[in-house]
């Protein structure tokens, strides 16, 4: 299968998903599940210490006896299941909202079996049970939260007749004192992990928005480059018959004995020849890349081969006065030969040699598992506006209907092959770099399939 052909269906499941997006669809609720359930854990662990400081602080500082061992032993249930939640959240099936209720429920049914040990409904910190009802307001379903509602009332109720009383050894104003300050240790917690927990979660809306506007652009991109597409194959349909009657006329013409006599006339037909030949070779490409094309195989060659012949096709055609090429790609690889990525590299040439005509220079090298192909130019640079907009349509200071739509298409078509697509002003001119996986050039089945 070609490169254009497989961009064109990438492009097409990739719009649905786009239009499932701005229908109101999270991008990837397995994904956000995932992070709720992290976010999860890492507060399990500070309540965790907070109980255990809580634990010592009331046991030796306030001096109020407790039931240490039991106490101990909900810690170590609390440890217990956050090691549990991080083997299923490093395992490959998905985090539901059913595991994040339940993971709650486990939270609730914790605090609530230390609340029971330390005086019941009696005790400051039984205001948690806020904590927790805004944490499933944040993760859960609407009808999960209500649920996670009704259950800490029944748990409030429930602590409020069956408990295990303390002995405190304060009385009158003293046992009041003890009491404000067990709710001030209880606000101070609730309200530092509520921070930090609105503070993730917002990060994470914030990496959510980010995500899908920058997929809704890619979308509308996209679809740009699609209806694009058709028109070129439609007008190189339409263009085949036209440019095959005047090469049939022009044919006629040459044979003409008046026409043959006088050399420049006969000069002017030939060159009007070759440019229409060149236009059926443009027409020609245009349907290959498309998939249009019949009885064309796949041409295999090397990256090192694919280059110098693309860098020569280019030379002989648009004949600059200097380039400098450079092919320091080693060691070799065999690749199946695209007509589509030989366009899109031609077109940065072109722009090279629009802003420089005088010199051009191309470097072509491996990087690790990459090709990194680098072309320089001495012209006037980019504009800062359109390198802060690379590769967005009709972003182009060359002033002319359609310009920016070149860097356009390569900006895209490098993104659906997974590489990188750069550009940088230097002290004279600018240097645009193209970066692509070798994979994406090497995989032959991928391409004929």
């Amino acid at each position: 299968m070609s490169l254009p052909t497989q961009t064109f269906r990438h492009n097409m499941s990739l719009g649905a998903a786009s239009l499932a997006g701005n229908n109101g669809a999270a991008p990837n609720p397995e994904a956000t599940n995932r992070k709720n359930l992290l976010l999860l854990i890492q507060l399990r662990w500070l309540a965790v210490a907070g109980q255990v400081l809580t634990i010592l602080a009331t046991q030796y500082w306030f001096a109020i006896p407790l039931p240490l061992a039991e106490m101990a032993g909900v810690v170590l249930f609390l440890v217990g299941l956050n090691i549990f939640s991080l083997l299923v959240l490093g395992g490959i099936r998905p985090i539901t909202n059913t595991q994040l209720f339940v993971a709650l429920i486990f939270d609730m049914a914790a605090l609530t079996t230390q609340l029971y040990l330390s005086g019941g409904a009696s005790n400051p910190f039984v205001s948690l049970y806020l904590l927790q009802i805004t944490l499933g307001a944040a993760l859960l379903t609407p009808r999960s939260t209500w649920i996670l509602v009704a259950a800490a009332s029944a748990c409030f109720v429930f602590l409020i007749f069956l408990f295990q009383p303390i002995a405190i050894p304060h009385h009158g104003s003293d046992l009041l004192s003890l009491h404000i300050r067990g709710m001030f240790i209880c606000f101070v917690l609730a309200a530092g992990l509520i921070v930090i927990f609105m503070t993730r979660i917002n990060r994470n809306l914030r990496e959510r928005d980010a995500y899908l506007a920058d997929l809704r652009q890619r979308s509308a991109e996209e679809d740009h480059i699609v209806r694009m597409g058709l028109l070129a194959s439609g007008a190189a349909h339409e263009l085949g018959t036209p440019l095959a009657t005047i090469s049939v006329i022009l044919s006629d013409w040459r044979q003409m004995r008046s026409l043959s006599r006088n050399r420049e006339l006969a000069a002017d037909v030939a060159e009007m020849q070759a440019q229409i030949e060149r236009c059926k070779h443009i027409v020609s490409g245009i349907l290959m890349s498309s998939g249009q094309a019949r009885g064309e195989g796949t041409i295999r060659t090397t990256i090192r081969g694919f280059l110098d012949d693309l860098v020569e096709e280019w030379r002989t055609s648009r004949q600059p006065f200097r380039l400098e090429y450079n092919n320091d790609f080693d060691p070799d690889e065999q690749i199946v030969s695209d007509t589509a990525l030989k366009q899109v590299i031609f077109n940065v040439f072109d722009n090279a040699q629009e802003a420089s005509q005088h010199w051009v220079g191309v470097t072509a090298e491996r990087q690790g598992d990459k090709l990194v192909i680098s072309v320089r130019d001495r012209g006037p640079g980019f504009d800062e506006g359109i390198l802060a907009a690379l590769g967005q349509p009709y972003m182009s200071s060359k002033g002319r209907p359609g310009g920016g739509l070149g860097l356009f298409l390569v900006v895209n078509v490098m993104r659906k092959l997974g590489g990188d697509f750069s550009a940088r002003n230097m002290e004279q001119g600018a240097c645009v770099t193209l970066s692509l996986p070798l994979a994406a050039l090497t995989d032959g089945d991928d391409h004929e399939a």
